[in-house]
C-alpha cells in the first residue's frame, strides 16, 4: 500500500498570529524594558551631570569669599576716656574688649571699648620736675612702649592684660609692667631733654636710640644678665654718641629702629632718610642717604610694616610708599620704593600696620580711613570716619577691630571684617615683588615659622608644572601608543593581537600609588646613575631596529616566511631587550670618556642647567607609563572599528596597504584617535599619586627637563591635610581645585568640538 504524497509532507510548527494576545504580551514586556533602560541611562547621565554641577557650585561657594573686599561697621564714638588732653598712643587687648590710651601727661588709661568707659587708671611716676618730651612703640606683639624724658631719661613700660578664669566666667585684668625695671634708664648723661625716641627690646637686649634737645643723637645699649632677686634683668649699659652728615637743613624728625636691633632710621621732614646699620652697637655704620617723597612734598607719617622689613611712607599729597631693602648688581642692599597706593587725596596723618598680615590702615586729614594690603597691592575698603583730620588710629591684634582719634578728641571703635586681603588678580596670577626679594618673582610658599610671613599664593607656578608634568608624559606616552596601536590594529595577526591588547590594557590596572612609589624610589636613583645610557638608549635602539629591519629584509624568502604574516613584531622583543642592554652598559664608559665622570656637573658646568634627581625625566617616564594603555585602548579599537569595505576597496583600486591606512584608515579612525589623545591628557593633568612622588614637589617654572616641578593636583594633596577651614591658604586651594576643574572642562568641550568635526568630516568615506 503506498503512501500519499500527503502524509509524507513533514508537519510544520503553528505560529500565532502576529497580532495574538501572546505577541502582544511579549512586545509590551520589550517595550517596557527599553523604556525602563532609556530612562535608566538618562538617569544615570543626569546624574552624572548634576554631580559635575554640584561640585563645580560647591568649589566657587569656597572660592567666592577670596574676593570680597574688607567691612566696616562702627560700634561706638566717645570722648576721650579719662580725658586730660590729646593721645600719644592707642591699642586694644587681643579680644578687642578693652582698648589702652597713653596721654600726654603721662597718664595710661585703660577703658571700655564698646562704651569708653575707663576701666583703670596709672599715672606713670616720673623723676621730680621731669615730664614727657618724647614717645615711642616698639614692635606691636610685644606691647612695649618708652617715654623719653626731659631730664635725658627713659622709661620703659607694657600694657598686659591677664586673664583669669573666677566663678568660670573670664576676667581681663589690665596691667602697666616695667619688663626693664620701674626705675628709669638714663640715656643722657648730661641730662638733656630726649626730644626723639626709638626703642626694641628683646630677649637678651635692648636698644635705645634718642635725640637730645641740643641735637646729639645717643645710641644706648642694654645687654640683659639674668636677676637673682626680682623679676627685673640686670643691665649693663654702654653707648655711643652717634655722628652723620646731614643730607638737608631740615632737622630730624622720626627714629625708627627695626625689632632686629639692626636697622636705624632717622626721617626729615622734608622727605630725606638717613640709614645706619646698628648691628654693632658700638660702630654704628652709614649705609645710605636718599629721599623717600618728591621735592616739595612733606613726610607725614612713617611706620613699619609687619616683620619690619619694609617702611610705609605716607605723604602730604595722601600717597603711601613702601620701601625695602633690595640687593643690587653689586651684592649691597638698598631702600627702593616698592609699590604706591594712591588712593587717598589728603595728607596721610597715621598709619597703623596689621600685627601679623602685611595689611595696614592709613588716615588722613580728611577723616577718611583705608584698609589696604601690601603684597595684594590692593585697596580693601576706603570709608569716611569724621569730619575731622584723624590723629590716631590703632588695629587690634586679630585685624578685626579698629580704633580711631580724630582732631575733635572723639574716638570711634570699629568692628572689621577682612577675612582674606592677601588675595588679588596680580597676587595669583602676577609677578609680585615679595620683601627681600630681588626682583618680582612667581612664588608659592603658603607657610612659614615666622608670624608675620609674607604668604606667596601664586598659582602661575602650579599651573605651569601641571602643564610640564602632563607634556612631557604625553611626549612620551602619545607616539608610543598610537602607533602601537595601529600596528596591532592593522598589521598584527589576530592570535598575537589577542595577547598584545589584554596585556596592555591589563597595565591601567596598576595603581598609580605603586607607579609613583617605584619611580621615586628605584627609577630616579637608576636615572641619576646611568643618565648617559637614558639618552644613549634614545639614539641605539631606533637605530639597532632600523639595521636589523634592513638585515630581515635582506634575508632568503625562505627563511623569512618562517615567521608567519603578523608575527614579525615579535622578533624586536630580544632585540629592544638587548639594545637596552647595551645603551646601559657603555653608560660609565660614555660618563668617563665625555662627560669628565659626571653628566650632571657637566651639565652645570658648561651649559648652566641644574640637575635635579626627582625631575621631569622621571615623571615623563613613570606618568607616560600610566597614560600609554588609556591612549592605546581607545586608539587600538577606533582603528580595528573602521569598516572593513574601507580597506578592501581601497586595496582593490590598486593602493598599498600603507597607503590605504595613511589616506582610509587613519582618516577614518581620527575621531576615535583625536578622544584618546584627549582622555590620556585628562588623566596626565589630573594625576596626582605619581606627581607627588617622584617629583621634588618645588614650584619652580623651570621646562628643563632636569628639573622638579609641582602640579596643582600634588599641591591639593600636599597641603589641604594641614591647611585650616576657611583660612586664605584652605580657599586657595580650593580655587587651585577649580583652576584644574576649569581646565579639564574647557579642554575636554575642545576635544568633543574637534571630534564632532572630524567625524563629520570623514563620515562620508
Amino acid at each position: 500500500m503506498t503512501e500519499s504524497p500527503v502524509s509524507r509532507t513533514p508537519a510544520r510548527a503553528v505560529l500565532p498570529p502576529t497580532d495574538s494576545a501572546e505577541n502582544q504580551r511579549r512586545r509590551r514586556w520589550r517595550m517596557f524594558k527599553d523604556g525602563l533602560a532609556t530612562r535608566g541611562v538618562a538617569l544615570g547621565g543626569l546624574s552624572v551631570i548634576l554631580a559635575i554641577v554640584l561640585i563645580f557650585f560647591y568649589l566657587l561657594y569656597v572660592v567666592v569669599p577670596l574676593f570680597k573686599g574688607a567691612e566696616m561697621e562702627r560700634v561706638a564714638d566717645y570722648g576721650l576716656p579719662g580725658g586730660s588732653g590729646p593721645s600719644l598712643y592707642l591699642a586694644m587687648e587681643e579680644q578687642a574688649e578693652i582698648g589702652f590710651r597713653l596721654t600726654s601727661s603721662g597718664k595710661a588709661v585703660f577703658f571700655a571699648l564698646d562704651s569708653g568707659q575707663p576701666i583703670t587708671e596709672q599715672a606713670f611716676e616720673l623723676p621730680a620736675g621731669a615730664g614727657i618730651s618724647s614717645f615711642a612703640a616698639g614692635e606691636p606683639t610685644q606691647a612695649r612702649f618708652a617715654l623719653g624724658l626731659s631730664d635725658g631719661s627713659a622709661v620703659v613700660a607694657r600694657h598686659v592684660y591677664k586673664v583669669s578664669y573666677p566663678n568660670d566666667q573670664r576676667l581681663i585684668t589690665p596691667v602697666i609692667e616695667y619688663p626693664l625695671g620701674e626705675e628709669p634708664l638714663e640715656i643722657d648723661e648730661d641730662g638733656e631733654a630726649l626730644t626723639l625716641i626709638a626703642f626694641q627690646d628683646g630677649e637678651e637686649e635692648a636698644t635705645v636710640v634718642a635725640q637730645t634737645a641740643d641735637g646729639r643723637l645717643l645710641l644706648t645699649h642694654f645687654a640683659k644678665e639674668e636677676s637673682f632677686m626680682d623679676d627685673a634683668p640686670e643691665l649693663e649699659r654702654e653707648q655711643v654718641v652717634m655722628s652723620f652728615a646731614e643730607p638737608s637743613a631740615s632737622p630730624v624728625s622720626r627714629l625708627l629702629l627695626d625689632k632686629e636691633q639692626r636697622n636705624l632710621y632717622l626721617i626729615h621732614d622734608d622727605g630725606s632718610l638717613v640709614h645706619f646699620d646698628v648691628s654693632d652697637k658700638t660702630e654704628p655704620r652709614l649705609l645710605e642717604q636718599l629721599r623717600l617723597v618728591d621735592v616739595g612734598l612733606q613726610v607725614t607719617s612713617v611706620q613699619f610694616l609687619a616683620g619690619d622689613l619694609s617702611l610705609l611712607v605716607g605723604d602730604s599729597s595722601g600717597r603711601v610708599v613702601q620701601w625695602f631693602s633690595v640687593r643690587d648688581e653689586r651684592g649691597s642692599h638698598a631702600l627702593r620704593p616698592i609699590r604706591e597706593f594712591t588712593e587717598q587725596s589728603r595728607p596721610i596723618r597715621d598709619l597703623a600696620p596689621e600685627y601679623t598680615r602685611k595689611g595696614f590702615v592709613a588716615a588722613d586729614d580728611s577723616g577718611q580711613l583705608a584698609i589696604y594690603h601690601s603684597t595684594a597691592h590692593r585697596l580693601l575698603l576706603k570709608q569716611n570716619t569724621s569730619s575731622k583730620p584723624i590723629r590716631h588710629v590703632a588695629m587690634a591684634p586679630r585685624a578685626n577691630a579698629l580704633l580711631s582719634e580724630d582732631a575733635a578728641g572723639r574716638v570711634s571703635f570699629w568692628h572689621v571684617d577682612n577675612q582674606h586681603p592677601e588675595i588679588s588678580w596680580s597676587s595669583l596670577w602676577g609677578k609680585v615683588w615679595y620683601e627681600s626679594y630681588e626682583k618680582p618673582v612667581y612664588a608659592w610658599q603658603s607657610s612659614s615659622s615666622s608670624d608675620d610671613f609674607e604668604p606667596k599664593l601664586s598659582l602661575t607656578p602650579l599651573v605651569y608644572g601641571t602643564i610640564k608634568a602632563a607634556f612631557y608624559a604625553m611626549l612620551l606616552a602619545v607616539p608610543l601608543a598610537i602607533l602601537g596601536a595601529i600596528y596591532t590594529a592593522y598589521f598584527m595577526a589576530p592570535r598575537m593581537r589577542q595577547i598584545v591588547k589584554p596585556s596592555i590594557e591589563t597595565m591601567e590596572a596598576l595603581p598609580t600609588v605603586i607607579l609613583g612609589f617605584l619611580a621615586g624610589l628605584w627609577l630616579a636613583p637608576l636615572l641619576e646613575a646611568n643618565l648617559p645610557g637614558i639618552f644613549s638608549l634614545l639614539i641605539i635602539v631606533p637605530t639597532g631596529v632600523l639595521v636589523f629591519a634592513f638585515f630581515w629584509h635582506k634575508l632568503p624568502v625562505r627563511l623569512r616566511h618562517w615567521v608567519p604574516d603578523g608575527w614579525d613584531a615579535a622578533l624586536l622583543i630580544p632585540v629592544v631587550l638587548v639594545l637596552g642592554a647595551v645603551a646601559f652598559g657603555m653608560s660609565t664608559t660614555m660618563e668617563l670618556t665625555f662627560f669628565g665622570g659626571d653628566m650632571r656637573a657637566w651639565l652645570y658646568d658648561e651649559l648652566g642647567i641644574g640637575f635635579d634627581q626627582r625631575n621631569a625625566l622621571v615623571v615623563g617616564l613613570a606618568m607616560g607609563f600610566a597614560v600609554i594603555p588609556t591612549i592605546f585602548s581607545i586608539t587600538e579599537d577606533a582603528v580595528f572599528s573602521v569598516p572593513k569595505h574601507l580597506t578592501f576597496g581601497s586595496l582593490a583600486l590598486g593602493a598599498t596597504p600603507w597607503q590605504t591606512l595613511v589616506r582610509v584608515v587613519i582618516l577614518t579612525a581620527s575621531p576615535g584617535i583625536f578622544s584618546a589623545v584627549m582622555i590620556g591628557m585628562g588623566r596626565a593633568v589630573g594625576e596626582t599619586m605619581i606627581v607627588l612622588m617622584a617629583t621634588g614637589n618645588t614650584p619652580v617654572m623651570d621646562f628643563s627637563i632636569f628639573e622638579g616641578m609641582r602640579t596643582l593636583s600634588a599641591n591639593i594633596a600636599v597641603e589641604m591635610p594641614e591647611a585650616e577651614v576657611d583660612s586664605t591658604h584652605y580657599r586657595v586651594l580650593f580655587l587651585a581645585a577649580l583652576v584644574l576643574f576649569g581646565f579639564t572642562f574647557v579642554f575636554n568641550t575642545l576635544a568633543e568640538m574637534v571630534r564632532q568635526r572630524l567625524r563629520t568630516k570623514y563620515s562620508s568615506l
